[in-house]
């Protein structure tokens, strides 16, 4: 080999190497990422479900037994309840005596044991393919939720002991099932990892599903029946586009105040609606609609205790009330007292300004107070 294909050689493996990598970075025995991955939510759906275990986990098939581990199970444990020995059960298995197991792994018992009733109730296995692209991890139903088969009809699956360096998509391949029913006959985890000596149980290869029926070449397909056809659409009146919006209803505010808020001793500076409502702290008054020119009228007698402006040099009217509280007029335009006038309930004290609303306020002290609660 020349120089030149030595180094070619060399970026071939590399990129061998890369292509048989997972999402994760893990080296993928079976280079499935290569060719685009493999996806095996289609085997999920065929996957077949192992037989039911009994009260304390054992799943019996012919020629064999098998059971599957609780949480925090170990290799004793379950021997001690089955009444096996817990190093014959731990080396058959090739794993220690006090290894812990999780929910759903399944231990191949080196002996028959006594059956009992099939257990009720039933989990779920979780299988990722961590080499699949785009793979969602998928359910597998386990033996629980489905009836036992009866013992003469029970499928004959196999045992294989896992080589070091094979994988569950090899073990596969080679009995012809798919990888997703030999996860679920062992209760394989997330990740499908195999150990060296671990005895997995092969069931048979399930059955293909059935072809779509397809036509003759040069018959045509089948047209479909529209939904249409079956029952007719509904009528309907559809408004032209042009069509003019409906008219928005509109509210009067100042005209909908309850009873409890009726018998106050002050009145409306102005007749028009309420188009913003007292909020402690973001609105210390109301706000009355108002076009401009409307008379603005004192709320109660008192007397004109200010007139200032504001930044843009609207007029700013405060009159004071008996019992400490005083009742503020903003946003106007005319002024028609001065300070210090005395004025009474309904008096005119000017007009409202171009802004299209006043600003009414009711102060006990430096407090306000909410004005609809004083309003007659």
């Amino acid at each position: 080999m020349t120089r030149f294909d030595f180094r070619a050689g060399c970026a071939l493996v590399a990129l061998l190497a890369v292509a048989g990598c997972g999402a994760d970075g893990v080296f993928d025995p079976d280079l499935r990422g290569l060719m685009g991955g493999m996806d095996t939510a289609a085997a999920a759906a065929a996957a077949a479900p192992r037989p039911a275990p009994d009260a304390r986990g054992v799943v019996s098939f012919q020629g064999g037994q098998a059971v599957v581990a609780q949480a925090g199970d170990t290799p004793m444990t379950i021997a001690a309840r089955l009444g096996l020995q817990g190093p014959e059960l731990a080396a058959h298995n090739a794993l220690p005596a006090d290894a812990p197991m999780q929910a759903g792994a399944v231990l191949v018992l080196p002996r028959q044991v006594a059956v009992t009733a099939p257990a009720r109730g039933g989990g779920t296995t979780v299988v990722t393919d961590p080499f699949a692209t785009g793979a969602q991890p998928v359910p597998a139903t386990t033996a629980a939720a489905q009836p036992a088969p009866a013992a003469a009809t029970a499928p004959n699956p196999r045992e294989h002991v896992v080589a070091a360096g094979e994988t569950a998509w090899a073990v596969a391949r080679r009995y012809g099932v798919t990888v997703q029913d030999l996860a679920s006959w062992n209760g394989l985890p997330a990740d499908m990892s195999l150990r060296p000596g671990q005895r997995l149980i092969v069931p048979q290869p399930g059955q293909s599903p059935d072809r779509l029926a397809t036509t003759a070449p040069g018959t045509g397909s089948p047209t479909p029946t529209p939904p249409s056809a079956a029952q007719p659409l509904p009528d309907e009146t559809t408004p032209p586009a042009g069509a003019p919006a409906p008219d928005v209803p509109t509210t009067d505010l100042g005209s909908t105040r309850t009873a409890a808020s009726s018998g106050g001793r002050f009145r409306m500076p102005v007749e028009g609606a309420i188009i913003r409502t007292y909020e402690k702290g973001r609105n210390d008054g109301i706000d009355i609609a108002a076009p401009g020119g409307t008379a603005v009228r004192a709320a109660g007698g008192g007397q004109v205790a200010a007139i200032t402006r504001d930044s843009a040099g609207t007029p700013i009217i405060v009159v004071r009330h008996e019992g400490d509280l005083m009742s503020v007029y903003t946003n106007l335009g005319e002024v028609a007292v001065a300070k210090g006038d005395s004025v009474e309930a309904g008096q005119s004290l000017g007009q409202a300004g171009s802004a299209g609303f006043v600003h009414f306020e009711i102060r006990r002290g430096f407090e306000s107070v909410d004005p609809e609660g004083m309003l007659n």
